[in-house]
């Protein structure tokens, strides 16, 4: 048998749902740090922490709507390169990362934003590296040529283009879209959990 021979094990898309399992468990193995733990900032600092992560959390839910218009269910049929496509490779993934930290400056502690931030970024990455693999086994040298222009996560702002038309799919953008919707109930969450610290009502540790 020749090494042509062998049959040669087909690439599937990243699962997605397993990203969002990951990142499901993650908050939830965060949950008793978020409740247990309070913040040492004056007023006025954690205000400014609050107002920064709201604005963040607004920016990903915009941004990933915008990367969800340029997707419009071509995302592994096409390789995407306009409009948010230009700047990072995985522009979903920017604007939840973005989103996430947002969350944990929300809460006013720039230590849970620091770890929000760097454990989705890690599983986010993880998962863009499996994409990446479908993407160069789909597209190969066409793949290749926007890899080494285009930077995976880190946006790159220089390069941005865009096309002068869009293709929308309403259905597909409202599927799409809930996602982004999820970074909207962290505002309230983080609403209450301050409001629970507030009044007393669990035993609060000095954290961050």
């Amino acid at each position: 048998m020749t090494a042509t021979d062998i049959p040669t094990r087909p690439i599937h898309p990243a699962n997605q749902r397993r990203r969002i399992n990951v990142l499901r468990a993650l908050f939830l193995a965060a949950m008793p740090l978020v409740l247990v733990g309070y913040p040492l900032w004056p007023a006025l600092p954690a205000a400014a922490l609050h107002v920064t992560g709201t604005i963040m959390i607004f920016a990903a839910i915009l941004g990933r709507f915008w990367a969800t218009l340029y997707i419009g269910g071509r995302k592994n049929d096409q390789l995407l390169q306009d409009g948010p496509y230009s700047i990072c490779r995985h522009p979903l993934y920017l604007f939840s990362v973005i989103g996430i930290t947002g969350f944990g400056l929300a809460l006013e502690s720039l230590m849970l934003a620091c770890l929000f931030g760097l454990a989705g970024a890690a599983v986010l990455h993880d998962i863009a590296t499996r994409e990446e693999r479908f993407l160069q086994a789909r597209f190969g040298a066409v793949h290749d040529t926007y890899r080494a222009r285009v930077p995976m996560i880190r946006p790159r702002l220089s390069h941005f283009h865009s096309a002068a038309q869009v293709q929308v799919r309403p259905q597909l953008l409202w599927r799409n879209g809930r996602d982004a919707l999820v970074f909207l109930a962290a505002l309230p969450l983080a609403e209450a959990i301050d409001l629970t610290h507030r009044m007393g009502h669990l035993t609060l540790l000095a954290l961050w």
